[in-house]
């Protein structure tokens, strides 16, 4: 018999629920922290000049969809 071959033995009571509740609350602060670094970076990025925006080839219009870009990962 392989040590992989165990009979299953039931969960305890509330134990499904709560992995999916500790689940919910790990991608919601994941989100949180994403949006977060996104609204960081525009914040760094408009305070950039025209020509500094330039030099890293981006201008004014796109900041948004920058941070955007960044908060979906």
């Amino acid at each position: 018999m392989s040590v992989y071959e165990t009979t299953p033995r039931p969960l305890p009571v509330g134990t499904v629920t709560t992995f999916r509740v500790v689940t919910a609350f790990e991608g919601l602060f994941g989100r949180l922290a994403a949006w977060r670094r996104a609204r960081a970076t525009e914040r760094a990025l408009r305070d950039l000049s025209d020509a500094q925006l330039s030099d890293i080839g981006l201008h004014r219009g796109l900041i948004s969809d920058v941070a955007d870009a960044i908060a979906r990962g």
